[in-house]
């Protein structure tokens, strides 16, 4: 398995209906933008909120098998972003419990980052959750 020293992680997080079937989307990739991983997965029923926390934490979690020592997060979540940067508190208890596996998680890189974008510019992660909607009501 290569080691990626520096690495870009895009998530996105989806429920239809909220909460409802949700799923989350992980787009890893290098500083040159090459593609290192990227997985949607259905994760059942959860609420935006909760989804958008699970992709950032299954990403975290997969930078961390690669070894990645600097990571950069882009969500289209505003709320999580913010949370994360500590600008906004978690009162919900739910969200807090994945609050606290992330925080700890990103204490072991040498830099974390979290950045918030518009939905339009993360299409490949949103794509990703719905596809994995998609697969999996086409299975229920």
């Amino acid at each position: 398995m290569t080691s990626h020293n520096n690495l870009i992680i895009r998530t996105d997080g989806g429920a239809r209906g909220n909460p409802g079937p949700a799923a989350i989307g992980v787009v890893i990739e290098t500083c040159a933008g090459q593609v290192v991983k990227k997985f949607g997965r259905y994760i059942g029923k959860a609420t935006n909120n909760q989804a958008e926390y699970q992709a950032l934490l299954a990403a975290l979690q997969e930078v961390q098998k690669l070894k990645a020592e600097m990571v950069t997060c882009y969500l289209d979540s505003e709320l999580v972003v913010k949370q994360l940067n500590r600008e906004y508190r978690v009162k919900d208890q739910a969200l807090a419990v994945l609050f606290i596996k992330i925080w700890n998680l990103s204490q072991g890189f040498k830099k974390i980052s979290f950045h918030h974008v518009l939905r339009e510019h993360n299409k490949a992660a949103d794509a990703l959750v719905n596809e994995a909607l998609d697969k999996q009501e086409l299975e229920v």
